[in-house]
This record gives structure tokens, C-alpha cells and sequence, in this order.
């Protein structure tokens, strides 16, 4: 076996297991590890982290659900404004040049951070 399915196989794992603990972990860790790891480009990184995000999420929140620790009535609610925010979100992805996707990707991470580190 090659490397680089050993290393997507190391990636889907510890990208699973953040995404079980935190609730993330899909576009946090996929994106710039398919940028710079992989050498992929942004723009299909960030589709691919989104696909990748799906089924990480359907596992996770199955799991939840059988715990009984989703708020299902928060839950629904985010799910319609999400809906309408990932139709213009992936209709912007390709206008938005990388340079500055880059920058907004980068510190969103930062501020989410320094957020959950100073709460």
C-alpha cells in the first residue's frame, strides 16, 4: 500500500475521532491538512472536507441520539438557517479568491480558539 492511502486512512481517523469528542474536526483538520499535506487545492479541499463531513456527522449524531444527549429542539432550528447558509456558502466558494479564502478560513480557526481557551 502507498503512503498517501495511509495517510487518508491516519486522516479519516483522527479527524472521526476530534469530530466524536468536539463536534468538528471536518473542515478544521481536512482542509489544510488535503492543502498541505496532499498539496490539493483550497477550493477542493474545502468541498472534499464537506463531503467528508457527512457521513462523520451521521455516525456521530446516530450515537447521540441513542445517548439522549442532542438538544433536538436547537438542533432543528440551526438545521434550517444551515440549509439556506451551505447553498450560498458553496455558491461563494469559487469566487472568493484563495488568498483571501486562506485568510478567513485561518482566522476564524484563530478567533474560535482563543475564544474557547479564554471561556
Amino acid at each position: 500500500m502507498h503512503s498517501k492511502p495511509i495517510k487518508l486512512i491516519g486522516l479519516g481517523l483522527i479527524t472521526g475521532v476530534v469530530n466524536g469528542l468536539f463536534g468538528s474536526g471536518g473542515g478544521t483538520l481536512v482542509v489544510p491538512a488535503l492543502v498541505f499535506l496532499l498539496g490539493i487545492e483550497d477550493y477542493k479541499a474545502h468541498a472534499t472536507a464537506i463531503s467528508i463531513i457527512l457521513p462523520l456527522s451521521l455516525i456521530s449524531s446516530f450515537v447521540y441520539l441513542k445517548n439522549k444527549i442532542i438538544r433536538l429542539d436547537i438542533s432543528l432550528i440551526v438545521v434550517l438557517g444551515g440549509i439556506l447558509g451551505s447553498a450560498i456558502g458553496a455558491k461563494l466558494l469559487k469566487k472568493i479568491p484563495i488568498p483571501i479564502l486562506r485568510k478567513i478560513f485561518g482566522s476564524l480557526i484563530i478567533y474560535t480558539a482563543i475564544r474557547m481557551i479564554i471561556k
